[in-house]
């Protein structure tokens, strides 16, 4: 390409949407062109993320009008949509059907969980609302992008942060036939994972030095990971997931328990999860125990594992806001516009956040 396709973000001054900038404004072929909020066009994207400044110092938020008439106009567009579920898809729907009454390519990967499911009846079974645009679901495939090497679809929903760690570490097992199908979950997320907006889970002084479940066996991305379990390995697992909130701001640690269906070393459990991803850029396998630090802001996931003889435990480590989400979408964007897979998203981890 020579010249940056224009890339626009839904999801005004959430965390996401912020570091969807973050990650656009060091890509080689992505130029950030449309921020949407309806809370607060007309005022600069800097205001809302002030590390962002040096980047966007004039971008400005826009209406919903404006990048109906951006995507109308521009031969190619790329649309991040960041926004909350249940609001997301009729947005993204009006998108759509705006560039392709205009004969324009748009291409849109949905970070919200509006097009996770297969159906509208799925999809309405968890959120308890009716779909924003169930039409368009067919037009969506939700894969982590280590599991699918090419969408089958023009758009793709992104998988939950949660999720995208707790398929790293369990589709392997299944798709090797390494373990029993019923899998136990146990995974920590920083205070990011809840969003720009606190709340007393979130609310720091709640939060700092303190650690406890939430949502134990009974969370919402459950059928989510069961689903795309499902798409990457033919297999339908048992997922047992109880999820936790840490004291930290930013990542995710996973870890996933099963019996081993024969009984496996844990250095041959170790090849096996890196023959498996072997040719994946962005997930690395190593002997030591992964840390979050190691990867928080990177769009990179570590994974280890240890085994007794007759069960494994697979960790697996990843940035929620990076990898889980808005690196995850742009890793998944390179792909439908024909980049490379890597393209903005190679820079390591600070080690010291």
């Amino acid at each position: 390409m020579s010249t940056p396709t224009p890339a626009i973000v839904l999801g005004g001054t959430g965390y996401v949407a912020g570091e969807l900038l973050r990650l656009i404004a060091g890509h080689p072929q992505l130029e950030a062109v449309a921020v949407l909020s309806d809370s607060r066009p007309g005022t600069l994207v800097a205001d809302a993320f002030p590390h962002l400044r040096s980047a966007y110092a004039d971008l400005e938020f826009t209406g919903l009008e404006e990048i109906e008439a951006l995507v109308r106009r521009a031969p190619l567009s790329a649309l991040f949509s960041a926004a909350p579920h249940g609001v997301s898809a009729a947005i993204v729907d009006r998108l759509l059907t705006a560039a392709a009454a205009a004969g324009t390519r748009l291409h849109c990967v949905d970070i919200s969980a509006d097009f996770r499911y297969a159906s509208q009846a799925a999809y309405e079974a968890v959120y308890k609302h009716p779909h924003g645009a169930p039409t368009r679901i067919r037009e969506f495939t939700c894969a982590v992008p280590e599991h699918l090497s090419k969408s089958p679809t023009p758009h793709v929903a992104h998988p939950g942060c949660f999720a995208t760690a707790t398929l790293l570490a369990s589709v392997p097992l299944l798709a090797l036939g390494l373990t029993d199908t019923r899998l136990f979950v146990t995974g920590i997320t920083g205070s990011t994972g809840s969003g720009r907006k606190p709340v007393e889970g979130t609310h720091h002084p709640h939060r700092h030095s303190d650690f406890y479940s939430y949502g134990a066996l009974s969370h919402r991305h459950v059928p989510e990971i069961t689903a795309c379990a499902k798409l990457a390995t033919g297999i339908e697992a048992e997922y047992n997931f109880v999820p936790h909130s840490g004291p930290f701001a930013r990542g995710i640690h996973v870890t996933v328990q099963a019996s081993l269906k024969k009984s496996l070393s844990t250095a041959q459990a170790l090849e096996a999860l890196k023959s498996y991803y072997r040719d994946c850029p962005f997930v690395r396998v190593g002997d030591a125990a992964p840390r979050v630090k190691d990867v928080a802001t990177s769009n990179y996931a570590n994974l280890g594992a240890v085994t007794n003889g007759s069960s494994i435990a697979v960790m697996s480590v990843l940035d929620n806001l990076n990898k889980g989400a808005a690196g995850g979408a742009v890793q998944w964007m390179n792909r439908l516009l024909g980049m490379p897979e890597t393209a903005g998203l190679t820079a390591p981890a600070p080690g010291w956040t």
